[in-house]
């Protein structure tokens, strides 16, 4: 279902960034967040997102999907933040530095240093360009890079629990809980850890109904909304807002 959203294209990505202490362009390469209502498509719409972005990206490369779980991966086996760093040695140390001082005292020293290291590397992530980012909080992690588009995905219970049993193979009662649960937690993880409602509009480029919308439509309009954005903003010679 989702051919393009695997570890191998994620560690290909990383493997072939261009070196930033010889060429500083990372400001200008574009970026895309997608925060989502579980069961609203998420998944769906950033693997067909990443096929229609194509047209803004590198000669021989290729845009990238990284969702909660494989970010969570290359973050445990593959040390992605330190292979990242290789690359982009001037990230945005005082912004990084802030983030994580407002973690301290929220949590334990294990989950501090989780949330620490998923700042550092979604904020590298970003940096290193043609990257769709899936959850984690990337929106408000990056909110300050300018070259990044952020996109909320949202849907009823209903059509969204269908979604859930469909996918999942789940009863009705058991997609209702842990949409729920879902829900709750993304919500929780925003607030506790960044101080920020995830259902605040102004978080967003763009927010999309995906009970109206068909996934694949939704791609396809998100994807024109981010190409005419970032094209427009280079024309006039301004960093994307």
């Amino acid at each position: 279902m989702w051919k393009n959203i695997n570890l191998e294209q994620c560690l290909s990505h990383i493997n072939r960034q261009p070196d930033d202490r010889l060429n500083n362009s990372a400001k200008d390469r574009p970026a895309v967040t997608i925060s989502r209502m579980c069961g609203s498509g998420g998944r769906t719409v950033a693997s067909k997102l990443a096929e229609y972005l194509q047209p803004l990206a590198p000669y021989g490369g290729h845009w990238t999907v990284f969702d909660r779980e494989l970010i969570k991966k290359v973050l445990e086996d593959h040390s992605l933040s330190t292979r990242l760093a290789e690359y982009l040695p001037e990230s945005n140390k005082p912004l990084l530095a802030e983030m994580k001082a407002k973690l301290l005292g929220k949590a334990n020293a294990t989950a501090t240093q989780i949330v620490e290291h998923s700042v550092e590397t979604i904020w590298r992530l970003a940096e290193s360009g043609y990257v769709i980012l899936v959850g984690r909080g990337a929106n408000v992690i990056t909110a300050r890079r300018k070259s990044v588009f952020h996109v909320r995905l949202v849907g009823s219970l209903e059509k969204r629990i269908r979604r859930v049993e469909e996918v999942y193979d789940f009863d009705r009662h058991v997609a209702t809980e842990y949409i729920r649960a879902q829900d709750a937690a993304k919500k929780l993880y925003l607030k506790e850890y960044f101080g920020q409602d995830i259902d605040n509009p102004e978080l967003y480029h763009l927010i999309v109904n995906t009970d109206r919308i068909a996934y694949n439509e939704a791609a396809r309009l998100i994807s024109d909304s981010i190409i005419h954005w970032f094209k427009q903003k280079q024309g006039s010679g301004a960093e994307p807002e």
